[in-house]
C-alpha cells in the first residue's frame, strides 16, 4: 500500500490485489472516506465510487475485520485520534535525515510512534534515528496533525 498527500483534502491510499485490482481510499480531512475500485481491463477507470461518513468506514471496518476490537487497545477515533501509516519516498527532503530535524512534534503534535523498514519494525524511534526512503512510519496524533506531518514528509 502506498499513501500519497493531497493537500486541503487529506490523504489517498491505494493497494493492488493479489488479483490485480486496484483500489483506493482517500481519507478526508473531515473524517470521511471515499472508496474508490478501477476497472478490471482498464485500471485507470473508475468503476465505483463510495463515500462514506466516519461512522461508515467504522462500520465497514467492522465488517471487513471484525476481530480488530479488543478491550485491551485504545480506540483512537473515541478519544479524537487517528493513527496512520506515512510513507517516506526515496526523493523526501528528509532521506537520510536525523528524525528530531524535521520537528514533527512540535511542528504538528503528533507522535512517530513506530518506523517499519523493510521486515524490521522500530519502536519509539528517538530524535537521532536517521530516516531512510522506503520507511513507513507510523504516526499518531490529530487528523489535522497527522496531516500536516505527511505533507512535512513528502516535501520534496
Amino acid at each position: 500500500m502506498s499513501s500519497t498527500p493531497l493537500p486541503g483534502i487529506g490523504v489517498r491510499y491505494d493497494l493492488t490485489t493479489r488479483e490485480q485490482r486496484r483500489l483506493s481510499v482517500v481519507a478526508h480531512r473531515d473524517g470521511s472516506r471515499t472508496l474508490n475500485a478501477y476497472r478490471e481491463d482498464d485500471p485507470d477507470a473508475c468503476a465505483l465510487s463510495v463515500r462514506l461518513s466516519s461512522g461508515e468506514a467504522e462500520a465497514l471496518i467492522d465488517a471487513l475485520m471484525p476481530a480488530h476490537h479488543s478491550p485491551n487497545l485504545l480506540s483512537t477515533t473515541e478519544l479524537g485520534l487517528v493513527a496512520e501509516r506515512v510513507e517516506l519516498s526515496a526523493t523526501s527532503h528528509w532521506n537520510g535525515r536525523l528524525l528530531g530535524d524535521t520537528r514533527m512534534r512540535t511542528e504538528t503534535g503528533v507522535s512517530i510512534v513506530a518506523v517499519l523498514r523493510r521486515a524490521e519494525a522500530i519502536p519509539s524511534p528517538g530524535p537521532d534515528f536517521r530516516l531512510a526512503g522506503g520507511d513507513t512510519l507510523i504516526v499518531i496524533g490529530t487528523r489535522e496533525g497527522v496531516e500536516a506531518a505527511a505533507a512535512i514528509l513528502g516535501r520534496g
